[in-house]
């Protein structure tokens, strides 16, 4: 693979309503990869969910880069919904004929997570992922756009080597700036890591550096080591998500025909996939990142200036340092066109 790339923050929230929609075995299984706390209500936490919703709106309004972050509900409308479920998910909730318009509802949950990621993340579900038998679809979309604090002059913009391993060398487009970043070499990762903040002194651009050895990969070494709390501890002193990868880290039954959905409806129904796309777009002006997915049934200054040239495998981390949040992560080993 070229590059991977997805959005933990928009998987978080596409589990998240799950788990408000689940009851019993399902609901404690999400609980637990959540991290949610255990002696938490699930009317507390939903209260926290509104409230994160409310200020993320309110700070997205004076803040300098874009970020919206959306949730969907589409029930069949055949589907009894309990009452505290359409006054609490307002907003969330939408009916949809899948029985008798399937494609038809396909492309408009496709047209408003477009619409959402400003037309970066299209065709999120491909044909035939809903058919007559659809009873629920979960979606998340999230979008980001920031400018960098400190530009790259387009001018400085030239062809150099990237090399891709020690056996093969290309030419890429390599931009240029010079000015003051923050700058550690992390022994705990194996890399060397560069902060780029974008304008509003909250998310950042961290790129992380692994030394360029012969006998290893140290991309794989440094994903290895590459945990939130390990990433945290650093920088203040987050289609590849698939049913697979969900069930891994311990999502328990929700795929599963015994899933629990009691909190939304009194019907039996279960969900049978997840899909994810991220897209990300940077540019010597900002960045402009997206992602949607979709659960359906179915620090340190140096004395001395340091080049930071990122001429080998990296990884990127967009993170908000105020909330704690890592909202896209991604490996560049190459050019995807070449």
């Amino acid at each position: 693979m070229k590059i991977c790339f997805f959005s933990p923050y928009s998987t978080y929230h596409a589990l998240l309503i799950a788990y408000f929609m689940s009851g019993k075995q399902t609901e404690s299984y999400l609980k637990k990869v959540l991290r949610l706390n255990e002696k938490q209500a699930k009317s507390d936490i939903y209260a926290a969910y509104k409230t994160d919703k409310l200020m993320t709106q309110l700070l997205a309004r004076g803040a300098p880069y874009e970020f919206t972050n959306a949730n969907k509900i589409y029930v069949s409308d055949v589907v009894p919904v309990r009452d505290c479920v359409v006054n609490d998910f307002l907003e969330e909730l939408e009916s949809k004929n899948f029985k008798q318009d399937p494609e038809g509802s396909r492309l408009d949950i496709n047209n408003w997570v477009e619409n959402t990621t400003h037309h970066m993340i299209k065709d999120l579900l491909p044909s035939g992922a809903i058919d007559q038998a659809t009873d629920l679809v979960l979606v998340n979309a999230a979008y980001f756009k920031g400018i960098w604090e400190q530009k790259f002059n387009p001018n400085l913009t030239k062809q150099e080597v990237f090399y891709v391993n020690p056996a093969k060398q290309i030419m890429v487009d390599m931009m240029h700036v010079e000015e003051t970043f923050k700058h550690d070499a992390s022994e705990v990762l194996g890399a060397h890591i560069l902060e780029m903040p974008y304008k509003g002194d909250n998310i950042s651009m961290y790129i992380l550096l692994p030394p360029f050895a012969s006998t290893e990969d140290s991309i794989e070494a440094t994903l290895k080591k590459l945990t939130l709390e390990n990433f945290k501890s650093i920088v203040e002193n987050d289609r590849l998500v698939s049913k697979t990868i969900l069930e891994s880290v311990g999502v328990g039954n929700l795929f599963k025909d015994d899933a629990d959905f009691s909190s939304l409806t009194p019907k039996k129904i279960s969900v049978g996939r997840g899909i994810h796309k991220a897209r990300i777009d940077v540019n010597e002006h900002g960045t402009q990142a997206a992602a949607a997915t979709a659960i359906f049934s179915w620090r340190m200054m140096m004395d001395e200036p340091v080049k930071f040239i990122c001429n080998r495998p990296f990884i990127y981390i967009i993170y908000n340092a105020k909330t704690h949040t890592i909202f896209f992560i991604g490996v560049f080993r190459y050019p995807p066109k070449v």
